[in-house]
């Protein structure tokens, strides 16, 4: 739970950047613009690369875990779930915006549902003052850190997504008061719940059999409660199907948006005329991410969108940081170190994953 709480904090710390950023910038293409703004063109063109990567390599690794549940239930091979699903989402967000905002909106609802009921059946487990503060307070001296701050970054990978709020800013009625309030709201929802369920899974019982699992939430729950956890890997499965999408949607409106300003090829900016969504970006993000899902192990790829996420927080911290020195029109001044303090503490978790890298 300290590595979730940990990667809970480092991305709120970026959230309060995005949700002050999104008020004088609300369109299409979110961090490339903050960044275009804040620092320069070429530094926006590296991040909205960045940014489309994370997207990509996010969804190869929802799609594989997805996978993982979906085999479980239905005897049909893996790789053949993955691929199956990213094309079916693939033509979903083809098909429109309205309806896959209103499809992701629906399963977010059953998610946060499902995830409730696991913390509240482990709530009794809360109890225990002692084993709580054992969990949170780790013994061995500082040699206790290291593997907390490298399980902080694969845990901030739960985290990731709440950034794609401004890329759709554009599609909301009042996107200057709607967008920031969306994205503080959503990050402080999610510290709670996962950090509350990281709790719970840590002090329950049999947590070999829960770590070890493909499906370990329905391991969890069955632990919990004595009941059959088939009905929450069916529920786990489609709400992974609802990352898939809006990552997807995220990255080819990334695309579209950088294509907008200039950034990238007039091909990415190419619209469906009938459905007017961005189809060849679409398509060129759904074919690179079949093309991960199919050769690269899950962990290794959520550490990999981790590190480069942190990457692009860092760099839209730093514009946070110069647009309050250079633009006062802005109204950015009083944050002007909020964005120098959150950039290097991304950037320190960056380092601290290299250098662990290169110690193996």
């Amino acid at each position: 739970p300290l590595a979730f709480l940990l990667a809970g904090l480092i991305a709120g710390a970026t959230g309060l950047s995005y949700a002050l950023l999104v008020r004088v910038f609300p369109r299409a293409g979110g961090e490339a613009v903050f960044v275009n703004r804040g620092i320069g063109s070429a530094a926006a063109c590296l991040v909205g690369i960045g940014v489309v990567v994370t997207g990509i390599v996010s969804s190869a690794v929802i799609a594989l875990a997805f996978a993982g549940y979906a085999g479980s239930i239905v005897p049909i091979p893996e790789p053949l779930l993955a691929v199956a699903i990213i094309v079916l989402l693939a033509a979903v967000a083809w098909w429109g915006v309205r309806e896959s905002v209103i499809f992701a909106a629906a399963v977010t609802l059953l998610e946060v549902g499902t995830l409730a009921v696991i913390v509240v059946a482990g709530a009794p487990l809360l109890g225990d003052a002692g084993r709580i503060a054992a969990a949170f307070v780790p013994s061995g001296g500082l040699a206790a850190w290291a593997p907390i701050l490298s399980g902080a970054i694969v845990a901030f990978f739960a985290f990731i997504g709440f950034e794609d709020i401004e890329n759709m800013a554009e599609e909301t009625i009042d996107p200057v008061r709607t967008a920031p309030r969306a994205i503080l709201l959503t990050l402080g929802i999610t510290v709670l719940i996962y950090v509350l369920l990281a709790t719970v899974a840590t002090l329950a019982p049999d947590r070999d059999a829960i770590t070890g699992s493909s499906a370990p939430l329905a391991v969890l729950f069955e632990a919990l409660t004595g009941r059959d956890g088939a009905a929450i890997t069916v529920i786990a499965a489609v709400a992974m199907v609802n990352g898939i999408l809006v990552q997807i949607i995220m990255a080819a409106r990334v695309l579209y948006g950088m294509s907008n300003e200039k950034l990238l090829p007039a091909f990415f900016g190419r619209l469906d005329p009938r459905r007017r969504t961005p189809v060849r970006a679409t398509a060129l993000v759904a074919a690179a991410i079949l093309t991960l899902a199919l050769s690269f192990p899950l962990l290794s790829l959520a550490t990999v969108t981790s590190v480069v996420t942190l990457l692009v927080f860092a760099m839209v911290n730093l514009s946070l940081f110069r647009l309050a020195s250079t633009s006062p029109e802005a109204g950015l001044q009083r944050w002007r170190w909020w964005g120098l303090a959150a950039a290097l503490l991304c950037a320190g978790m960056v380092a601290w994953q290299i250098s662990q890298s290169l110690t193996l």
